[in-house]
Order: C-alpha cells, then sequence, then structure tokens
C-alpha cells in the first residue's frame, strides 16, 4: 500500500487513506477500526491493523488526490535518526568546505580523508522529530541564514519494537519507507559543529524534516536497496543515483542502530544523502521562492516550495 495522511481543507482535522491507482485516496476512518485514527496508530497495529487496511480499502469512501491537502505521511515520528550512507556526498561536501573558511581551496574530493569508522559501522545523529514538513509545504527560512541546503534521502520506518535486531531479521521490523528532504542551515552547521558535537541548529529548525508524499509498505516497494533517486532544483535535475550506492545497507543500519537500544514503531531512520544529492556538492544554495523536487523510484515525488528570508 501507499499509505498518505491528508486533510479534506487546510482547516479540517488529519486523517489516513491508501493511494489507489485511479488518481483517489481510500479514506481509512476510525469509525471501522481504531488502528486507522492516525498513522502512528496504524504502524503500531502491526499485521493485523494492515490486514485491516487491506479488507477496508474495498468499501472505503474514495477522494480524488487532487482534491484534498496531502500532508507528511507520519507528522510526529517516535523518533528521528539520521544517517550519512553515501561516499560520493562525503568527498564531494566536503571538498567543498573552503565555502565557509574550513579548508583553504576546493579538494579533489578523492582527497579527502574519510574517517576509517565510517567504513566500518553506520554513522547517526538524532534529528528534531518534531519540526516535520509535508509535501508541497513551504520550508520556514532559518533567520540569519545565507546558505540554506536541501538533501535528498530515502527513510525507512520501523513497524516493528524490536533490540538486538540482526541484519537477517531486520525486514520483518520494516514498516515502509518515504523520501527526506533534510534541509540544512549550512552557516549554523559549520559554524557550531566546531564544538565537537552536533548538528545542531544546523539541523533543527521549524519545517527542517520534510517527508512524503506517502509510506509504501515494505511489501510494495520492491528492491529497496536499488531504487532511482533524483533531486531537481526549479525543474533542473541536479542528482540521479540510486539507493545501492549506500555503503550500509538498511539491514545493516538497523542492526547498528538496535544494539543494546529498543527501536520502537514509529522511528523513522534516514540514508544519509545521495552523492550530488545537495546544494553544498554542487557550491551553489537555495534562494527564496526555489521550488526543490526529491523523486524516489516507487514512492513518488516530495515537492517543497522555500520561503523569505528572515
Amino acid at each position: 500500500m501507499k499509505l498518505v495522511t491528508f486533510k479534506r481543507a487546510p482547516e479540517a482535522g488529519e486523517e489516513i487513506g491508501a493511494m489507489q491507482g485511479d488518481g483517489t485516496v481510500a479514506v481509512l476512518t476510525p469509525a471501522s477500526d481504531p488502528a486507522f485514527a492516525s498513522m502512528l496508530a496504524l504502524i503500531e497495529g502491526g499485521e493485523a491493523a494492515i490486514a485491516a487496511a487491506n479488507h477496508a480499502i474495498s468499501s472505503a469512501e474514495r477522494l480524488p488526490y487532487g482534491k484534498i491537502v496531502i500532508c507528511a505521511p507520519l507528522p510526529r515520528p517516535t523518533q528521528m535518526r539520521d544517517t550519512i550512507g553515501f561516499e560520493k556526498h562525503i568527498r564531494q561536501a566536503r571538498a567543498n568546505t573552503h565555502i565557509f573558511g574550513r579548508i583553504p581551496a576546493r579538494l579533489d574530493p578523492r582527497d579527502v580523508e574519510v574517517a576509517p569508522v565510517w567504513f566500518e559501522q553506520p554513522i547517526f545523529y538524532k534529528c528534531n522529530r518534531l519540526s516535520i514538513s509535508g509535501p508541497e509545504a513551504e520550508v520556514r527560512w532559518p533567520a540569519g541564514e545565507t546558505h540554506l541546503d536541501f538533501e535528498l534521502e530515502m527513510a525507512v520506518i520501523i513497524g516493528k519494537q524490536g533490540r538486538d535486531i540482526s541484519a537477517s531479521d531486520a525486514p520483518g521490523h520494516i514498516f515502509g519507507f518515504t523520501i527526506f528532504n533534510d534541509f540544512s542551515a549550512r552557516d549554523k552547521q559549520f559554524r557550531e559543529t566546531v564544538g565537537g558535537l552536533g548538528p545542531a541548529k544546523g539541523k533543527d529548525f521549524d519545517t527542517g524534516n520534510a517527508l512524503g508524499p506517502c509510506i509504501v509498505t515494505i511489501d510494495e516497494i520492491g528492491n529497496y536497496n536499488d531504487l532511482r533517486m533524483q533531486a531537481r532544483l526549479n525543474g533542473e535535475t541536479l542528482a540521479d543515483g540510486r539507493s545501492s550506492e549506500m555503503h550500509h545497507s538498511f539491514e545493516r543500519i538497523i542492526e547498528h542502530i538496535s544494539t543494546d537500544e529498543t527501536l520502537y514503531p514509529g522511528e523513522v531512520i534516514g540514508s544519509g544523502t545521495l552523492g550530488d544529492g545537495c546544494g553544498l556538492e554542487h557550491g551553489r544554495f537555495l534562494e527564496p521562492g526555489d521550488q526543490v523536487e526529491l523523486e524516489i523510484e516507487n514512492i513518488g515525488i516530495l515537492r517543497n516550495t522555500i520561503g523569505p528570508r528572515r
């Protein structure tokens, strides 16, 4: 299923539904099953809730997709983490940190040193799970920022609680996948990370974590470790690659994060940015009014507009 959270009008309450091939959304109402009260409730309901949703679709109310307001599919994740999974992104982004005075001149990406630990284990940080925005939402410009950036990522949603999950068992703990735009305030990021912690305000600002347009359940996504990923800025393609370029698979990432730590339904984990998938790699940053489109095969398009400077 391709599951969405939506509103019938901007001022209406959130509901959930399943996208259909005819361009409609089948509404899943809590009156028919309490697990349909929200996307998180559906995820927490596990296999029984998914079975109930599949059964309910045939007789559900249908709404035209273009006539409703599509929200972030999971407006309040249980937890949110982001990894840094693509070597090309690391090398190209760090080669360009001369923009912020971190190095005297641009490096050849091949000469960028990548810490050995990155190859040995997934590296991640915890995001602000409350600063979520959805498709078509305007991204709020962080005050004083001059280098606002986008980042093309794929995100996995945990569906089953577990700790010390092996890579081989990880698929059984996955609910589905969505697109993640990890908007970044680069001025703030590069100022604060020299302090030894972070990222903090470089990532944590309202609307900065965009998710959508839907969650595709694991049974429908296909080979999630090899999907085409693209990023477009004002219609121009800046990135075109595949999730297979990740150094650590989603299974390995789940294995590592769950070591000595329980994962819960509704947690979101980002893949990290695809190579070429952010403005820093191109030396090109966002401007007010820009439109960013991220597209991932079998999921759809996450489109956002950049708000005015503050």
